[in-house]
């Protein structure tokens, strides 16, 4: 038997709301992409997402992963990890949070800083325009790495 990830009623309501919103069905292979990406911790690129998917859904396309992860990130369902590899990483969480990459294994991990979410923009930034969103991304080398440096 497949396994299926759950997601909670508000978010199933969510993605359909979003849906009607720009026109398109929730179709199964919307939803399912959804479900595994609100299930991830490892912010997953859309090949590992396809590879994840094709267990369940053997007829799903790379193609179908990335527009599908175009749309839900267009549509603000979810975002899209800016990182320095070329491979683009995705999460669906909501809460305000920042990252740490690892340059060498790539694990990304969240992290949360209110100091810097409550933080007044320098005077040259804020009168730049208007900003949307404040987001620290931090590279460096994991403690696993590390470890495996030592040895």
């Amino acid at each position: 038997m497949a396994e299926t990830r759950e997601i909670t009623a508000e978010q199933r309501a969510l993605l359909e709301e979003v849906c009607k919103n720009a026109g398109l069905r929730l179709t199964h292979q919307r939803l399912e992409i959804y479900r595994e990406l609100v299930a991830a911790c490892d912010h997953p690129s859309a090949e590992t997402l396809h590879q994840r998917l094709r267990k369940r859904i053997p007829t799903l396309s790379l193609d179908t992963v990335y527009r599908t992860l175009a749309t839900l990130a267009e549509q603000g369902l979810i975002k899209r990890v800016e990182t320095l590899e070329s491979q683009a990483r995705f999460e669906a969480t909501s809460r305000r949070h920042h990252h740490l990459i690892c340059r060498k294994c790539g694990k990304i991990a969240d992290f949360q800083w209110p100091d810097i979410d409550s933080a007044a923009l320098p005077q040259e930034i804020s009168e730049w325009g208007r900003i949307d969103l404040k987001n620290v991304v931090i590279h460096g080398i994991c403690r696993n790495c590390l470890e495996g440096e030592e040895k």
